[in-house]
């Protein structure tokens, strides 16, 4: 993504500053328009499976805010990121504060990528822990790579992908007290599935094994 459409800015911005109508009604209506920007641009982060995202050449602004909503994310070498709104006049509101500072781990990274603009490369957000991998090429390469991380998932139980993705959530949000007590909870059920034998026969078998569908509705 190359970034914001300026025109949309400026039409934003102007209606915004609009004193022909009440603020505090305006407020509240462009309120409503972020969040259904958030909603939108977090839908990764809401899904029952894991969102690997592939990203190559510029990433700059929203597209910041959608890898940083997903749970794995591969860079091209040629990838560079930007967290551009301060250029733009706006502090970040769609993701990008709300996940960085716990997807980076490094609040004094954040502060600078964010209070400067400043465009940085994929073997830096690799440092920064906002990539986990960089695939040398450009997008072919790296969406390779990204597919077959997805196929070793993909072969994974359903049950306990999705129990982790669900877990790890929990976790990034609440204690570890918290988190240790909701996990005995959600276990106590999940340790019921018949995945585990599937598991234990297949490994005996020296075959794949073979998971049912969770049936998970795709629309979110």
């Amino acid at each position: 993504t190359a970034g914001l459409d300026l025109h949309s800015a400026t039409d934003l911005a102007s209606a915004a500053s609009d004193t022909k109508h009440d603020r505090a009604r305006a407020s509240l209506a462009l309120r409503k328009t972020i969040l259904e920007f958030q909603k939108a641009i977090g839908t990764p982060d809401r899904c029952p499976f894991p969102v690997i995202a592939a990203v190559h050449g510029p990433v700059v602004g929203l597209g910041v805010d959608i890898i940083a909503a997903c749970d794995i994310r591969y860079a091209a070498s040629n990838a560079t990121f930007s967290i551009k709104e301060v250029d733009v006049g706006l502090a970040p509101d769609i993701g990008t504060l709300a996940h960085l500072p716990k997807v980076m781990g490094n609040l004094s990274a954040v502060r600078e990528l964010t209070y400067t603009g400043r465009f940085f490369s994929a073997a830096e957000a690799q440092s920064f822990g906002l990539v986990s991998r960089v695939v040398e090429g450009g997008h072919d390469a790296v969406v390779a790579a990204a597919l077959e991380l997805a196929r070793v998932i993909a072969a994974k139980s359903p049950v306990a992908v999705t129990g982790a993705k669900h877990l790890i959530n929990h976790a990034r949000d609440h204690s570890v007290k918290d988190n240790l007590s909701y996990t005995a909870t959600w276990n106590a059920a999940a340790l019921m599935t018949s995945d585990i034998s599937e598991n234990v026969q297949a490994m005996a078998a020296k075959r794949p094994p073979k998971f049912t569908s969770l049936g998970v509705p795709s629309k979110l």
